[in-house]
């Protein structure tokens, strides 16, 4: 797991149920993606609420997940 420690005290970290972030403090969660399918099953990854852009088609969803992370890991931390 990943986390950014920003000067100011802010923390990002992408949501994971391996840490729980109660234990640091007071935190917020916000949606920074949607990964849905299409009606021919293909999976898409929306990044538009972290300006981000459109990946897509996958063939399975643990691939649009994994394109998901690594934009954010990438882009976003």
């Amino acid at each position: 797991m990943k986390i950014r420690v920003y000067p100011e005290g802010i923390i990002r970290a992408l949501h994971d149920d391996r840490l729980n972030l109660a234990d640091i403090g007071r935190f917020s969660v916000a949606r920074a993606s949607w990964v849905e399918p299409d009606s021919q099953g293909r999976w898409w990854v929306d990044l538009d609420n972290s300006r981000g852009p459109i990946l897509g088609p996958f063939s399975t969803r643990a691939e649009a997940l994994k394109a998901e992370v690594d934009w954010l890991e990438r882009h976003r931390l």
